[in-house]
């Protein structure tokens, strides 16, 4: 009887795996290292205060991280909700967008529009 269950719970697992699309590059192209409202050298010698790392799980910067909890894609336009931990054990949940545009920059806002920026890639990732 074990086995059985074993096997029906490994079918299905291997059924919701196959019928769940896999998110490519293409449905968050946004991966990468950029500089905000700065051209990335990329040599090293970039303002460490000025750097964004972003995955597809959270983003990072000098202000803290930022784990990304939902992300949708609309065209250029990424629109992402987050939970981000900031100095003090603040803790923010909040929106954000990022628009891709073709010189490989990103502009971003947040919801309140309090600080928008234009993020610069750095290099290929």
């Amino acid at each position: 009887m074990h086995k059985t269950v074993s096997r029906a719970l490994a079918a299905i697992a291997v059924i919701i795996a196959a019928s769940t699309p896999a998110l490519g590059d293409d449905d968050f192209p946004i991966v990468g290292v950029y500089t905000k409202d700065e051209v990335c050298r990329g040599d090293g010698s970039d303002r460490v205060d000025l750097l964004v790392k972003i995955t597809r799980k959270d983003i990072q910067s000098n202000l803290g991280t930022c784990t990304i909890l939902n992300k949708r894609r609309e065209g250029k336009r990424i629109s992402v909700h987050v939970e981000c931990k900031m100095a003090g054990d603040l803790v923010i949940l909040g929106d954000a967008t990022f628009t891709v545009r073709d010189d490989r920059t990103l502009d971003f806002d947040d919801q309140d529009h309090t600080s928008p920026a234009v993020l610069h890639k750095c290099g290929e990732g």
